[in-house]
């Protein structure tokens, strides 16, 4: 069985959709310039750069890009080479773009199995453009073709008079009702984005009984003062240009496509977050970045079973998100953790010192 080495949250540089939620943190900063990423590296270049030799064994990337994933078309031939390699991906969508699912579908049903979509519900957006049977029928698709899939609601004040609605339509078309995350807003302490008192907010969406909300409302908020091995084993990849950093809020530690027949450098975060919370602790957390901390596995996080038994994930990628990090690598002991700090924050201080020069 196939164990999770190194989970790379991969993003993808485009920064236009053909939705406009106001909760989307693009939005949010009127960041939507049609600026749609176009690949330097061929599929098969990626590829080999992100092969198991590399990074150690196989490992769960996420493809996410600043506005819908999927309008760069390069993204599904990307998609289909990181799972040639034995990886698993998943591709968050807003799940309208049937041209693109049909593609998909037409991958060996191999790489379907290695393949899982967080479709976003944008109910909002579906209704306006009444697409939203588009949406299940896109979704039905990938599940007919043997992929993954999760379904996820970002919760908003607007949304709330359309719950009843929103239930419904989930329980015809889904047989069960969707996940909730929580919404943000991309300030500096990266608030929930609610006019609501954070106790009424979580009795509003705690209704959906969903594991992925109970599990992000328990840790957003909280500052992380852990060691943490984000950097080492996970990363936040920039998957047009190369460039590998620890995390969000990580220093630079590598581009992966300068020569690819090196090894890739890591260097874990340790105790350097500056991250007022782990926001996508869902994801680093659930994983095991932090391993003394007990969290649900990812696939309790995402998985729902319908009323007719079936469930959203597969046999083996259900089994495969329940793996931890830590079954895959070692840990460092105390000597190793205090000689990395004092190496990340020398490094954080280098960058700092170099990025006032530039700014000079």
């Amino acid at each position: 069985m196939d164990k999770i080495k190194r989970f790379i949250d991969c993003y993808i540089p485009t920064e236009t959709c053909n939705f406009r939620c106001q909760y989307c943190y693009i939005a949010q900063h009127r960041k939507f310039n049609n600026k749609v990423a176009k690949f330097i590296y061929s599929p098969d270049y990626i590829g080999k750069a992100l092969s198991k030799e590399r990074l150690g064994g196989v490992c769960m990337l996420n493809l996410c890009a600043g506005g819908e994933t999927l309008i760069a078309e390069e993204v599904i031939d990307v998609t289909e080479k990181i799972l040639e390699e034995g990886h698993y991906v998943m591709i968050v969508t807003n799940g309208s773009l049937t041209d693109r699912f049909k593609r998909i579908a037409k991958f060996p049903k191999k790489l379907l199995n290695h393949l899982f979509f967080k479709f976003s519900f944008h109910y909002l957006e579906l209704k306006r453009m009444n697409i939203i049977d588009n949406f299940f029928d896109n979704i039905d698709m990938m599940k007919n073709a043997g992929a993954s899939f999760t379904v996820e609601i970002t919760p908003n004040d607007e949304l709330e008079p359309y719950i009843d609605d929103i239930k419904r339509i989930s329980m015809e078309r889904l047989g069960t009702l969707p996940h909730i995350t929580i919404g943000r807003k991309d300030s500096e302490d990266i608030p929930p984005l609610t006019q609501h008192k954070w106790e009424d907010y979580i009795k509003i969406w705690e209704q959906f009984d969903s594991n992925l909300f109970k599990f992000k409302e328990s840790i957003f908020g909280i500052k992380r003062t852990e060691f943490c091995y984000a950097g080492l084993w996970s990363g936040y990849l920039n998957l047009v240009t190369g460039d590998l950093r620890q995390c969000y809020c990580g220093i630079k530690i590598d581009n992966i496509y300068e020569d690819i027949n090196r090894p890739i450098k890591f260097l874990p975060i340790g105790n350097n977050c500056t991250m007022p919370h782990c926001y996508n602790g869902h994801a680093f957390l659930s994983f095991g970045d932090i391993p003394e901390l007990d969290t649900p596995s990812y696939d309790i996080l995402r998985n729902r079973k319908c009323k007719d038994g079936k469930e959203w994930l597969t046999k083996d990628m259900r089994k495969f998100m329940q793996s931890k990090l830590k079954e895959s690598n070692e840990e460092l002991d105390e000597i190793n953790k205090k000689k990395i700090n004092k190496k990340v924050k020398k490094k954080i201080l280098l960058s700092k010192i170099k990025g006032k020069v530039i700014r000079k």
